[in-house]
């Protein structure tokens, strides 16, 4: 159904070939312009760090190239033996194959590894493609593999170094609580990142319960999240010996030109040390930054 001369084409007829400009010019520009050609099908590897490890449901786009070919081209780069390696078009692959195209639209670019996966990730994330565990894995490979820096991975793949750090973060939830999340369709970054923050398993796990059964949104799971910290309303961390609560410790901070003021306050069995606070402004300024970040995407 590709079309009346060559059913198993994976170019329409009549259509040139084309990419999509969202991201490839500005590879063409750091990398060099690909080249565009029909490849057989059987001569494309995938790529093992293709950050994407679920290919989700295929069955929508399987149909739209059943009856239209493949639109936008496969990025792909040589490799030994004649063959390519996939560098991103994951879905548009096995979709292909999936429908029987004997031959594919490809653009071939010469990229190292570590371009390759630069590419993968810029692809998807500028599709918002990938599960935030994904993008997080992602930026691992680079820093792992690559020996990239945090702030060299957000100026590969556009985004802010916070993000990227707080994203390497989500790492910290163990395989069972992301299955958790999974199960409960928690994927919200911002949700998670609180979820990270927990830090105990039990203590996830009772989180997760909650946002589930009481539909909390990040800024009352943030809040529950500094209750389960706390103790609680009536936990033991808030009380003294004598079982009455304890006033929490506070910093406050007034402007020169009483243009603002700020206070923080301290759950702690003695009063903050001032590293203490200056940890505390830090991430302070870090879920500021994050909630920007997710404002813009």
């Amino acid at each position: 159904m590709s079309g009346p001369n060559n059913p198993k084409a994976g170019l329409p007829p009549h259509r040139r070939m084309r990419h999509d400009r969202h991201f490839v010019d500005e590879l063409a520009e750091r990398m060099g312009e690909g080249i565009g050609r029909m490849i057989r099908i059987t001569a494309i590897t995938s790529n093992q760090d293709q950050p994407r490890s679920n290919l989700g449901h295929l069955e929508d786009l399987k149909s739209s190239i059943d009856v239209h070919g493949i639109l936008e081209p496969l990025l792909v780069r040589p490799i030994d033996g004649g063959k390519v390696e996939l560098v991103s078009g994951e879905r548009r692959f096995h979709a292909a194959m999936a429908v029987g195209l004997t031959e594919v639209p490809c653009i071939e670019l010469d990229v190292n590894d570590q371009q390759a996966l630069e590419i993968a990730l810029i692809e998807n994330l500028q599709r918002k493609d990938l599960t935030a565990f994904e993008e997080a894995d992602g930026y691992r490979t680079l820093i792992g593999k690559y020996d990239y820096t945090h702030q060299q991975v957000a100026d590969a793949v556009g985004r802010s170094r916070v993000t990227v750090t707080e994203s390497l973060r989500l790492l910290e939830i163990p395989e069972a609580i992301r299955e958790l999340c999974r199960h409960a369709d928690i994927n919200a970054k911002g949700v998670l990142l609180e979820i990270a923050r927990v830090g105990d398993e039990s203590a996830m796990r009772e989180l997760i319960r909650v946002i589930v059964e009481e539909r909390l949104d990040r800024a009352a799971v943030r809040q529950r999240r500094a209750d389960l910290e706390g103790g609680g309303a009536g936990g033991s961390s808030t009380e003294d010996s004598r079982g009455a609560p304890r006033k929490p410790f506070m910093v406050r901070f007034s402007n020169p030109d009483r243009s603002f003021s700020l206070s923080l306050s301290f759950r702690t069995e003695a009063e903050p040390e001032p590293r203490q606070v200056i940890e505390a402004l830090k991430e302070v300024i870090r879920e500021l930054e994050s909630g920007l970040e997710e404002e813009r995407q």
